[in-house]
Protein backbone atom coordinates (compact mmCIF):
# COMPACT_ATOMS: atom_id res chain seq x y z
CA UNK A 1 0.00 0.00 0.00
CA UNK A 2 2.76 2.01 1.08
CA UNK A 3 4.55 1.77 -2.68
CA UNK A 4 1.34 2.77 -4.56
CA UNK A 5 1.46 5.95 -2.56
CA UNK A 6 5.01 7.06 -3.53
CA UNK A 7 4.09 6.06 -6.83
CA UNK A 8 1.03 8.63 -6.80
CA UNK A 9 2.86 11.36 -5.56
CA UNK A 10 5.88 10.71 -8.27
CA UNK A 11 2.62 11.21 -10.55
CA UNK A 12 1.45 14.30 -9.32
CA UNK A 13 5.35 15.93 -9.30
CA UNK A 14 5.98 14.81 -12.63
CA UNK A 15 2.30 16.42 -14.09
CA UNK A 16 3.26 19.52 -11.90
CA UNK A 17 6.65 19.77 -13.45
CA UNK A 18 5.44 19.64 -16.83
CA UNK A 19 2.20 22.13 -15.97
CA UNK A 20 5.53 24.51 -14.84
CA UNK A 21 7.48 23.72 -17.83
CA UNK A 22 4.96 24.73 -20.60
CA UNK A 23 4.14 27.88 -18.38
CA UNK A 24 8.07 28.89 -18.84
CA UNK A 25 7.81 27.50 -22.37
CA UNK A 26 4.38 29.71 -23.03
CA UNK A 27 6.45 32.86 -21.05
CA UNK A 28 9.49 32.53 -23.53
CA UNK A 29 7.54 32.19 -26.38
CA UNK A 30 5.70 35.64 -25.79
CA UNK A 31 9.13 37.35 -24.34
CA UNK A 32 10.80 40.14 -26.07
CA UNK A 33 14.35 39.07 -27.43
CA UNK A 34 16.98 40.80 -24.66
CA UNK A 35 18.96 43.83 -25.89
CA UNK A 36 22.29 42.90 -25.50
CA UNK A 37 25.43 44.98 -25.13
CA UNK A 38 28.68 43.16 -26.24
CA UNK A 39 32.33 44.19 -24.93
CA UNK A 40 33.81 46.79 -27.15
CA UNK A 41 37.49 46.74 -25.83
CA UNK A 42 40.90 45.42 -26.54
CA UNK A 43 41.80 43.41 -22.96
CA UNK A 44 39.58 40.70 -22.00
CA UNK A 45 40.50 39.13 -18.47
CA UNK A 46 38.51 35.98 -17.96
CA UNK A 47 35.42 36.94 -20.53
CA UNK A 48 35.22 40.35 -18.64
CA UNK A 49 35.71 43.58 -21.52
CA UNK A 50 37.54 46.63 -20.57
CA UNK A 51 34.12 48.46 -21.65
CA UNK A 52 31.15 47.87 -22.96
CA UNK A 53 29.54 49.45 -26.54
CA UNK A 54 28.38 52.95 -25.86
CA UNK A 55 25.90 53.16 -29.24
CA UNK A 56 22.45 53.33 -28.09
CA UNK A 57 20.48 50.21 -28.64
CA UNK A 58 17.73 50.95 -31.49
CA UNK A 59 15.46 48.09 -29.68
CA UNK A 60 15.59 50.47 -26.28
CA UNK A 61 13.96 53.45 -28.57
CA UNK A 62 11.16 54.30 -26.70
CA UNK A 63 11.92 52.76 -23.49
CA UNK A 64 15.16 54.46 -22.22
CA UNK A 65 16.22 57.92 -23.00
CA UNK A 66 19.62 57.98 -24.67
CA UNK A 67 20.99 60.09 -22.16
CA UNK A 68 20.27 57.93 -19.39
CA UNK A 69 21.50 54.72 -21.40
CA UNK A 70 24.70 56.56 -22.34
CA UNK A 71 24.99 57.69 -18.50
CA UNK A 72 24.49 54.64 -17.48
CA UNK A 73 27.09 52.77 -19.81
CA UNK A 74 29.42 55.62 -18.92
CA UNK A 75 28.92 54.64 -15.31
CA UNK A 76 29.76 50.73 -15.72
CA UNK A 77 32.80 51.59 -18.24
CA UNK A 78 34.13 53.49 -15.19
CA UNK A 79 33.81 51.09 -13.26
CA UNK A 80 35.94 48.35 -15.59
CA UNK A 81 38.33 51.36 -16.07
CA UNK A 82 39.25 51.36 -12.53
CA UNK A 83 39.50 47.60 -11.80
CA UNK A 84 40.77 45.27 -15.17
CA UNK A 85 44.54 46.94 -15.34
CA UNK A 86 44.87 45.98 -11.55
CA UNK A 87 43.89 42.42 -12.81
CA UNK A 88 45.93 42.75 -16.05
CA UNK A 89 49.06 43.63 -14.14
CA UNK A 90 48.02 40.27 -11.89
CA UNK A 91 47.50 38.18 -14.68
CA UNK A 92 51.02 39.19 -16.26
CA UNK A 93 52.80 38.30 -12.50
CA UNK A 94 50.90 34.94 -12.38
CA UNK A 95 52.02 33.92 -15.30
CA UNK A 96 55.29 34.39 -15.57
CA UNK A 97 55.35 33.19 -11.68
CA UNK A 98 53.34 30.14 -12.37
CA UNK A 99 55.79 27.72 -12.65
CA UNK A 100 57.40 28.45 -9.86
CA UNK A 101 54.50 29.24 -7.77
CA UNK A 102 52.28 25.94 -9.46
CA UNK A 103 49.54 27.96 -10.35
CA UNK A 104 48.82 29.46 -6.55
CA UNK A 105 49.88 32.94 -8.14
CA UNK A 106 46.76 33.24 -10.28
CA UNK A 107 44.92 32.73 -7.61
CA UNK A 108 44.92 36.72 -6.94
CA UNK A 109 43.87 37.67 -10.50
CA UNK A 110 40.85 34.51 -10.09
CA UNK A 111 39.80 36.93 -6.48
CA UNK A 112 40.00 40.44 -8.35
CA UNK A 113 38.33 39.22 -11.46
CA UNK A 114 35.28 37.82 -9.29
CA UNK A 115 35.46 41.14 -7.19
CA UNK A 116 35.23 43.11 -10.42
CA UNK A 117 32.16 40.94 -11.67
CA UNK A 118 30.48 41.51 -8.12
CA UNK A 119 30.89 44.98 -8.18
CA UNK A 120 29.82 45.16 -11.96
CA UNK A 121 26.35 43.40 -10.64
CA UNK A 122 26.23 45.49 -7.63
CA UNK A 123 26.23 48.63 -10.00
CA UNK A 124 23.67 47.28 -11.97
CA UNK A 125 21.44 46.58 -9.52
CA UNK A 126 21.43 50.06 -8.40
CA UNK A 127 20.51 51.02 -11.50
CA UNK A 128 17.70 48.86 -11.89
CA UNK A 129 16.49 50.19 -8.78
CA UNK A 130 17.05 53.75 -9.37
CA UNK A 131 15.82 53.87 -12.82
CA UNK A 132 15.15 50.52 -14.92
CA UNK A 133 12.82 48.62 -12.99
CA UNK A 134 10.45 51.33 -13.28
CA UNK A 135 10.64 51.85 -16.85
CA UNK A 136 9.55 47.33 -16.66
CA UNK A 137 13.33 46.62 -17.52
CA UNK A 138 15.78 44.60 -15.46
CA UNK A 139 20.20 45.06 -16.57
CA UNK A 140 22.19 41.92 -16.11
CA UNK A 141 25.30 40.48 -16.31
CA UNK A 142 25.33 37.45 -18.71
CA UNK A 143 28.13 34.97 -19.35
CA UNK A 144 27.13 34.49 -23.36
CA UNK A 145 29.34 32.15 -26.07
CA UNK A 146 31.59 34.46 -27.84
CA UNK A 147 30.07 34.71 -31.90
CA UNK A 148 33.95 34.45 -33.22
CA UNK A 149 34.91 31.71 -31.37
CA UNK A 150 34.54 29.07 -28.55
CA UNK A 151 35.37 31.24 -25.42
CA UNK A 152 32.88 32.69 -23.35
CA UNK A 153 32.43 36.77 -22.34
CA UNK A 154 30.32 38.60 -20.46
CA UNK A 155 27.54 40.62 -21.70
CA UNK A 156 25.02 42.66 -20.64
CA UNK A 157 21.68 41.96 -20.98
CA UNK A 158 18.85 44.40 -20.78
Amino acid sequence: MEDFDEIYEEEEEEEEEDEDRAAEEQLLKYAPDPVVVRGSGHVIVFGLSNKFESEFPSALTGKVAPEEFKASIHRVNSCLRKTLPVNVRWLLCGCLCCCCTLGFSLWPVICLSKRTRRSLEKLLEWENSRLYHKLCLHWKLSKRKCETNNMMEYVSIW
